[in-house]
């Protein structure tokens, strides 16, 4: 398993992360363990997590995620062995049940947030401490504009850095990524570490995948590579979409058929339905799964620091790790670039 270094933290991480979102709801406590030996044996060492996991959100399985990575740390003892990651939510109304609702990205909310993350991974430390998304106004989870009317209250940047930089002194943190971020707020928080001697962020964790590739044409590109920002791309197979197992059977179970519609609409619309048919007939033409090549694009992309993986069952977490040793054809690469072309971005 190749390895890559965060930013310019001492942190070396596998280019495939174990992505945990699916464990409390999807997965039961053993399924989690078994993906997370298995992981290991695949010499993946980078672990995600959110103290709101698992999805969809609910109060009575909030948190869930973290305690199920818990159980197995102190099972195995292997905490040595991973870089562990996890998110603090930044504010929505929609999840007042996390934090009481005080999700707000300041030091007495961050302190809240890790260690009560803390006390579920059963842990002392969290390598990777990331803002799950901004508190200020921008665009994410499927909205493409910013608008100004939706203007708010917001914790200053400089503000959360500080906050962040008491917990790393406090060593209860290691090192400090953002989540769902634009290209001005990976600047902004660059900038204000460099004006201020503040943490400097690491990582930004956004949405990359084939339906879903405008991180190349946000700046988002040329500002992680200035910065020296890695990215962590989520979502690679765009909720299961991009596996084709809906194209194949519209009732497939997953993620799309046993939540509500309104969880994910992005994935749902005729644009998107229209790219993955185009990408699985593409994918098969070459010899390839659709997840095989899905993944092998995103894996090989030169901005990927380390691409999220989830899966529900260890046959899934088998085929998403062997797609790291696929190479696409420049060809199959060319007609990729065709599909998106035509069809661009829908799934953003």
């Amino acid at each position: 398993m190749l390895k890559t270094r965060l930013g310019r933290t001492p942190l070396e991480v596998s280019k495939i992360c174990l992505g945990s979102m699916t464990f409390g709801e999807q997965n039961s406590e053993a399924d989690a363990h078994s993906q997370l030996d298995y992981a290991l044996e695949r010499g993946i060492n980078f672990v995600d997590t959110a103290e709101m996991y698992p999805v969809m959100p609910r109060p009575q399985t909030q948190g869930d995620t973290e305690r199920f990575i818990g159980s197995w740390l102190k099972k195995t003892g292997r905490r040595s062995e991973i870089v562990l990651a996890s998110k603090a939510a930044g504010p929505n109304p929609n999840l007042h049940w996390v934090r009481e609702g005080k999700q707000n990205l300041d030091a007495a909310s961050l302190r809240t947030a890790v260690e009560e993350s803390l006390r579920r991974l059963q842990t002392d430390h969290i390598d990777l401490y990331q803002l799950h998304w901004p508190s200020r106004n921008v665009p994410v989870f499927g909205a493409t504009a910013f608008d100004p009317a939706k203007e708010r209250a917001a914790i200053p940047v400089e503000e959360t850095l500080a906050a962040l930089a008491d917990l790393i002194a406090a060593g209860k943190i290691g090192h400090v990524g953002l989540s769902n971020e634009s290209a001005w707020g990976v600047s902004e928080f660059v900038k204000q570490s460099e004006i201020k001697g503040l943490p400097r962020i690491a990582s930004v964790q956004n949405l990359y995948n084939l339906t879903a590739r405008n991180f190349e044409t946000s700046l988002m590109d040329e500002t992680c590579f200035r910065e020296d920002v890695s990215l962590l791309a989520y979502s690679p197979l765009a909720f299961g979409q991009l596996s084709a197992k809906y194209l194949d059977d519209p009732k497939a179970h997953g993620r799309l058929t046993i939540f509500p519609a309104s969880w994910s609409p992005r994935y749902l619309r005729p644009p998107v339905l229209a790219a993955v048919k185009e990408y699985a007939a593409l994918a098969r033409a070459n010899g390839l799964t659709p997840t095989g090549m899905a993944l092998a694009w995103c894996y090989s992309r030169w901005f990927v620091a380390s691409t999220i993986i989830g899966a529900t069952s260890l046959a899934q977490l088998k085929e998403n790790i062997d797609a790291m040793s696929v190479t696409l054809a420049p060809e199959v690469v060319a007609q990729i670039d065709a599909i998106h072309a035509r069809i661009t971005n829908p799934g953003a």
